[in-house]
């Protein structure tokens, strides 16, 4: 149907529109016949087109409507969110220190979170360090993709929370979303946007990272070696 259309639209000197129409059948009771009822589902409509000539040394000069000037605006405010983030994130690992010196250390993003890979195959899993800037939060967790080594080692970590939350401290806790254990840690500073806050948010998440990593970095490596895929 979207060709047909297409193809009027490209030859409108056919003169001849087109419609599309449904004809139900219904069979009348005691066989007396049967009742028809049509009705149009779409059809073509004739667009008037108009031409405006202009004299010789003329120009058309159209303006930005103001949807353009808005769509305008906000391209600049995303851009300067990205930004932002570009900062934040730069800074944060500009300053942050490991002590696990297998740990790859990822480049600065655009976006409101950074990974930091874990040894599970294929990249299945990673600590998601994170900012809210609206909540003032910033935090990390254990992440994974769907039915890998990596969410294998997730729910193995999850299992036995009781030992790992100890070795963890802090305020790490396991929740649950979609189905899924959430191994988390979050905490508040607001606002982000002040020098001295932003400092006291870095130096807890570079604590926090390092916990982290000394504490689930083993514990992935050794979960995932013992993953094995299901068979259909």
């Amino acid at each position: 149907m979207e060709a047909i259309a297409e193809y009027l639209h490209d030859h409108v000197s056919l003169h001849f529109t087109l419609g599309l129409v449904e004809l139900p059948v219904y069979e009348m009771p005691n066989g007396i016949g049967r009742l028809v009822v049509p009705r149009v589902l779409a059809h073509t409509k004739l667009v008037t087109r108009n031409v405006v000539a202009l004299p010789d040394g003329l120009s058309l000069a159209i303006e930005d409507s103001q949807e353009a000037a808005i769509d305008a605006e906000v391209d600049l405010d995303r851009a300067a969110l990205m930004q932002e983030r570009l900062d934040f994130w730069s800074h944060f690992l500009q300053q942050l220190r490991l002590t696990d010196p297998e740990q790859q250390i990822p480049k600065a993003s655009r976006k409101g979170w950074l990974g930091f890979m874990l040894p599970a195959p294929n990249g299945s899993s990673w600590l998601t360090v994170y900012r809210d800037l609206y909540k003032g939060e910033v935090g990390i967790l254990l992440s994974s993709n769907r039915n890998t080594a990596g969410e294998y080692a997730m729910e193995t970590i999850a299992e036995n929370w009781a030992e790992v939350r100890g070795a963890l401290g802090g305020n790490a806790k396991l929740t649950e979303k979609d189905g899924r254990p959430r191994i988390i840690e979050e905490h508040r500073f607001a606002p982000l946007s002040d020098p001295q806050v932003q400092a006291e948010a870095f130096a807890w998440l570079t604590d926090r990272l390092n916990a982290f990593v000394n504490v689930l970095r083993p514990l992935v490596r050794s979960a995932a070696a013992d993953y094995e895929p299901k068979r259909d």
